[in-house]
């Protein structure tokens, strides 16, 4: 199994293009410690030809051409994404299908939920219909009686996916924001049935559960939710009034934040943050903050970085 991370920070990118915090003041000066990012999304290959795209970000286009392995090759017009799955219907995870619209028809996987708010408050489905026959939904059945299912997609025959609703949130212009439902948010298990290879890939891990915890235990590597190091992080820097939980991510800091969590798991599992707020401090390779990622053996994904299970 093949990953490829197109793009590692969260909602708005890094720099956020209306954000003067001193993050992203030190990239727009080019201070080396750090480096920009687009935003959160990912692709998973067998074979290195067919890719299964983890979100459209907005960001989209840019990722595909700084992406040769992603790039048209066997005719005129041509893309390696075969399939594209998504974990929620953030607008930094879904909006990049717009950009796609020349390349449809096209498979998307995502629990009915996602495919309820694609199809009425963003309605992507919809809209995309009037492009070559637009998006075809592909379901991921889970329900209230169903938390959690196996399955299989076209592109990777022999990559077997265990999809598992979380506790996080639905999008802000969800009629189910602050009550979300079954499917609103994924954490995914990718198990490469040849390798015995496995990724966990929870880019909005709000709350983790029992569940959560047993897939991340069986994966070699984990993905996941480094959005925030405070829950109020916004609220100190005076630049918002939402916490973390209130968004549904887990903060990195603190005696039951995402760093406690990642120390729980099996000493040989590979830890990487994805969907890193502007406002986070581990942005800053030089920061005190990032040395302590460092003792805790936890990375922190980018732009380009590629993975191999």
């Amino acid at each position: 199994m093949q990953v490829l991370i197109l793009g590692s920070a969260a909602g708005g990118g890094f720099p956020q293009w209306n954000c003067n915090c001193a993050n992203c003041r030190g990239v727009r000066l080019g201070r080396a410690s750090l480096r920009p990012r687009t935003q959160s999304s990912i692709a998973i290959s067998m074979d290195g030809e067919r890719w299964l795209l983890c979100n459209a970000s907005p960001d989209i286009r840019a990722q595909l051409n700084a992406s040769p392995a992603l790039f048209p090759r066997r005719g005129l017009r041509d893309t390696g994404i075969a399939e594209v799955l998504l974990v929620d219907a953030q607008i930094d995870h879904v909006s990049g299908l717009l950009t796609l619209r020349e390349g449809c028809p096209l498979d998307v996987w995502c629990t009915p939920s996602v495919h309820d708010d694609l199809s009425s408050g963003f309605p992507l489905f919809p809209m995309l219909s009037h492009w070559n026959g637009g998006l075809n939904w592909r379901e991921i059945p889970l329900s209230d009686d169903k938390r959690r299912c196996t399955f299989q997609v076209p592109s990777c025959p022999e990559l077997e996916i265990t999809a598992l609703s979380l506790h996080s949130n639905a999008p802000p212009y969800s009629p189910r924001r602050g009550s979300p439902a079954v499917g609103d948010n994924l954490g995914l298990l990718f198990r490469d049935r040849l390798t015995g290879g496995s990724l966990f890939y929870g880019p909005g891990l709000g709350q983790p559960s029992h569940e959560a915890r047993e897939l991340m235990a069986k994966a070699d590597c984990v993905l996941v939710d480094g959005t925030l190091w405070h829950d109020d992080e916004m609220g100190r820097l005076g630049i918002g009034h939402a916490t973390g939980r209130e968004m549904g991510h887990l903060a990195l800091a603190g005696e039951s934040g995402m760093i406690a969590e990642l120390d729980a798991l099996p000493e040989t599992t590979r830890r990487i943050l994805i969907h890193i707020n502007n406002t986070n401090p581990v942005l800053d390779e030089t920061s005190a903050e990032r040395a302590v990622l460092d003792r805790h053996g936890i990375e922190v994904a980018h732009d380009g970085m590629r993975l191999t299970l």
